[in-house]
């Protein structure tokens, strides 16, 4: 079957294994592999007739212009607006051998995806999936993720650039277009050139099911705890050994029963995301979010006096923390020109989609854009499920979005 450029994009986009890995900024991209579909993305908008691409050769990022084809007073008025994805899969779940799967008109019943039939998305797990009944689906075959976070935004963008490319009498302003690395280890815009994108504000196209728009997202930190042990031969430990591991599990126990699995909305949490290490030293690490900065400084003075209340039963250097800051709740500098948000109500409006704002219970390459000056909402990729095996995207819903970027220029060019 044929189908809309956006959906053979992303069916295309997908099968190149672009998973980023945690490591220090300084090594951007975190992986080698994310090269191949920066590359791809030069190539594809030269050929389409995009101006000013370049590729980053040092850390993989890939920027383009759509030059404005308004004249005199129109020109110098419209505000040069951009499009932001990032073209890295989480480090959660594979990416390597993508084989997505279509299901034609959707029925609404969990979808079985590996052939053993142990792996199922099921409605009950992922309620939205009533909304795309009907419709059609891409789905993977249990073994991977799909990638939709974010090759859906990527193929999206591409779309429209091709669409505005082919259709110059459509009026815009001047459209950039900018394909981040490392989004998802926390390192997407470490050198992303805002002066040389181009834009006076721009939109992160990496969100979830079609009507969703975000401009506030989590204050972010990251925890490393170590805890330092004392080993012992088993049999001679009695008031002697110090298991790490064991009082690791304590300082979990001692913090608020606030994670990620009983938490919604507004909630923050605490969640411990790995640990390694045996009885003599034990490694966790954390990350702490919450969406109001107070609740998010109390949370983390929190787990520091945790730490110290737990010292001085153990011992002084039992616990020891370290803190870092990852990125800011947005809603503070964009609540400041919300003519931005308002733009893209329209644009879902003319499109026929009824908007659905609401807090990103994550992060964004936009929340720390918004902070160096580049202000960058978040809109709709039409995919779900993200970080997993589960995730699935929505072919309607993705060729509804392309229309939404479309209408966001035109809205934005006064049209």
């Amino acid at each position: 079957m044929a189908y809309s450029s956006v959906i053979e994009n992303f069916l295309r986009y997908v099968k190149i294994d672009t998973q980023s890995e945690e490591a220090p900024p300084a090594r951007v991209p975190s992986t080698e592999r994310q090269r191949d579909l920066a590359k791809m993305l030069y190539q594809e908008l030269s050929d389409l007739g995009a101006e000013a691409v370049r590729y980053d050769e040092e850390h993989s990022y890939v920027y383009a212009v759509i030059p404005s084809n308004l004249d005199g007073a129109d020109r110098d008025k419209v505000p040069s607006i951009g499009f932001i994805a990032h073209m890295d899969t989480s480090p959660a779940v594979s990416g390597a051998h993508v084989a997505p799967r279509v299901i034609e008109n959707y029925d609404g019943s969990d979808i079985v995806l590996d052939r053993d039939g142990h792996i199922v998305t099921r409605v009950s797990d992922f309620p939205m999936l009533k909304k795309c009944e009907g419709k059609g689906l891409i789905v993977t075959d249990g073994s991977t993720l799909l990638g939709g976070d974010d090759k859906a935004g990527v193929a999206e963008i591409m779309a429209m650039a091709e669409h505005l490319l082919a259709h110059p009498e459509i009026r815009h302003g001047k459209v950039c277009i900018g394909f981040t690395p490392d989004e998802e280890v926390g390192n997407g815009v470490e050198y992303f050139d805002i002066k040389g994108f181009g834009a006076d504000y721009a939109y992160t196209v990496d969100g979830g099911m079609l009507g969703d728009m975000s401009y506030e997202c989590f204050n972010a930190a990251g925890a490393v705890l170590t805890v330092n042990g004392k080993s012992v031969h088993p049999g001679y430990a009695r008031n002697v050994m110090k298991n790490a591991i064991k009082l690791a599990y304590e300082f979990q126990r001692a913090l608020p029963d606030e994670c990620p699995e009983n938490t919604e909305g507004y909630e923050g949490f605490y969640h411990v995301d790995s640990m390694r290490g045996n009885v003599e030293k034990a490694v966790a690490e954390y990350i702490i979010r919450d969406h109001d900065r107070a609740k998010f400084e109390e949370r983390k003075a929190v787990f520091a006096n945790t730490a110290e209340t737990l010292n001085r039963k153990y011992g002084e250097g039992t616990f020891c923390v370290e803190l870092s800051d990852s990125y800011s709740n947005m809603r503070e500098m964009i609540e400041k020109e919300m003519h931005i948000v308002d733009n893209v109500v329209e644009a879902m409006k003319r499109a026929g989609v009824e908007p659905e704002i609401s807090a990103i219970r994550g992060g964004t390459d936009g929340a720390r854009l918004s902070y160096d000056g580049l202000l960058c909402p978040n809109i709709c990729t039409g995919s779900e499920g993200h970080h997993g095996r589960n995730e699935f995207a929505c072919i309607e819903d993705m060729e509804k979005i392309v229309e939404i970027l479309l209408n966001i220029v035109s809205v934005t060019a006064g049209a």
